[in-house]
């Protein structure tokens, strides 16, 4: 396994639909590996892969708490097949804008169609934390970031303190 190099916004790959995988090899397999190694080493609980430069419908989840068992999930072309009509609130951050969180309301319960690791279809049901870090990691497969449901002036405040965190650290090298 690889630790990937996770892109942070503005970068313009965050922003793009990403392509369907066309079936599960080990090509996918590895990218799912890596992803998943490269999610516990920034301390994450969800990675999407355009979030390391690669614009394939992957994504791996594990929320499991710190001490306790992993449980994670590794899927290709995830999507939401039913939405639970109660909503709830959580404050998100992503790996992709480091630093910054904002309160996204989501639906509390999602079911959701995906190829898991060996390419067979399934469908689960997920809800908590669980159901939106799933709907979070999906949003990027669309170029959705977390900051997108935020108000425009949230979203721009971080994303000019990105900007400017990016030029502090171009200026420093």
């Amino acid at each position: 396994m690889a630790k990937l190099e996770i892109i942070t916004a503005p970068d313009p790959r965050l922003k793009q639909t990403c392509r369907p995988v066309e079936r599960v090899d080990d090509a996918v397999r590895r990218l799912m590996d890596d992803m998943l190694e490269t999610m516990y080493l920034a301390t994450g609980i969800g990675l999407a892969a355009p979030q390391v430069g690669v614009l394939l419908r992957v994504i791996v989840v594990d929320v499991s708490k710190e001490g306790r068992e992993s449980s994670p999930l590794k899927m290709a072309n995830p999507k939401v097949v039913w939405r639970s009509d109660g909503l709830v609130r959580y404050e998100e951050g992503c790996l992709s804008v480091p630093d910054n969180f904002g309160e996204v309301e989501r639906p509390e319960r999602v079911r959701v169609g995906y190829l898991d690791r060996d390419g067979a279809a399934r469908e689960d049901e997920f809800d908590g934390v669980l159901a939106t870090c799933v709907q979070h990691e999906i949003d990027h497969l669309d170029g959705v970031l977390f900051v997108d449901h935020l108000s425009a002036l949230k979203r721009n405040i971080i994303i000019r303190r990105l900007q400017k965190a990016r030029r502090i650290k171009a200026a420093a090298e």
